[in-house]
């Protein structure tokens, strides 16, 4: 396998996960975007440039997520390596659960794509690749094939674990609404507090509350209330990220289908398209009466789905 291009972006969008009760399978994408530019160099050594999030906090060398994983993609395909010059442009928060890992592996190896001969690098081994970085792939997915994304593994039986995903159906009123606070959480600190198990009545309970989100994104937004409820893993992390679901809380008794955006803190809120407005949601005025005027570093962001997921481009020096 050799080299076909020296030059590409990325462009990967933000997500979020579970959804409320679509524990580690549901995604959906979102427009907030990470842009990667890749540069093969013709001497060995890597130099990364960061601007925007993480910028002073994230390594610079080889073990930036983005470098591994596009040098993980190139191991794969049997791709020779290569020094590296990488521009990365990020405007997804960090520490937040709002995919930045996700968005950071799918970029290195879409960056690889692009690098490489067309067809090496396809969807279904991209997912596999990038769930081996994050774990599972319910942020990979979107963050890859854009849109709304059920992903599930199957039975181990290779290098690469089998994993799969599906687009869904989401509803052409439905505008997210992202609620970000200032302080971040790790997602293994958000993880630890999970139980090991946790009573059948609220697996099956969840379950069918998982079916229900499927139709309530995808045909009646009316349902998206009861449809967002969980019992598998917001309460527990309740001790780790209070004043999230606190808002989250708030935001239900005001009848806003709002949930925890993966392993948090950020608030989504799945809102619906006001009547009338080309921006505005039906839930706006419960997110500014929850907060009273006072944002206390919390930042409201609206983000409409992003149908696309990532995109490389090759370039032209």
């Amino acid at each position: 396998m050799r080299l076909r291009a020296a030059h590409v972006r990325v462009r990967v969008p933000a997500t979020s996960a579970n959804l409320g009760p679509g524990f580690d399978a549901l995604g959906l994408a979102l427009g907030l975007h990470d842009e990667i530019e890749v540069r093969a160099l013709g001497a060995p050594g890597v130099r990364v440039e960061v601007h925007g999030e993480g910028a002073g906090s994230v390594p610079d060398d080889e073990t930036h997520l983005v470098v591994r994983a596009l040098r993980a993609a190139l191991d794969h395909v049997g791709a020779p390596q290569t020094g590296l010059h990488l521009v990365c442009r990020n405007r997804v928060p960090h520490g937040r659960g709002l995919g930045s890992s996700a968005a950071a592996v799918v970029g290195g190896i879409l960056a690889a794509r692009g690098l490489v001969e067309p067809g090496a690098l396809d969807d279904d081994v991209a997912l596999a690749l990038a769930t081996q970085f994050e774990g599972h792939p319910d942020n990979a997915a979107p963050a890859l094939l854009g849109g709304l994304t059920v992903a599930w593994s199957d039975d181990a039986t290779g290098d690469v674990a089998p994993v799969r995903a599906a687009r869904l159906e989401v509803h052409r009123d439905l505008a997210p609404v992202a609620v970000v606070p200032p302080g971040h959480l790790s997602t293994h600190a958000a993880r630890g507090v999970l139980p090991a198990r946790v009573p059948h009545a609220d697996a099956a309970w969840q379950a069918g509350r998982a079916a229900l989100l499927v139709e309530a994104l995808g045909r009646r937004p009316d349902l998206l209330l009861p449809a967002t409820q969980d019992r598998l893993h917001q309460g527990y992390r309740r001790e780790v990220m209070p004043a999230s679901l606190a808002l989250v809380d708030a935001l239900r008794a005001q009848g806003v289908a709002a949930v925890v955006s993966g392993a948090g803190p950020t608030v989504l809120v799945l809102a619906r398209r006001a009547p009338g407005s080309q921006d505005g949601t039906d839930a706006d005025a419960a997110v500014a009466d929850a907060f009273g005027g006072v944002m206390a570093g919390w930042r409201v962001l609206r983000l409409p789905v992003d149908a696309t997921g990532a995109e490389v481009t090759t370039l032209l020096d």
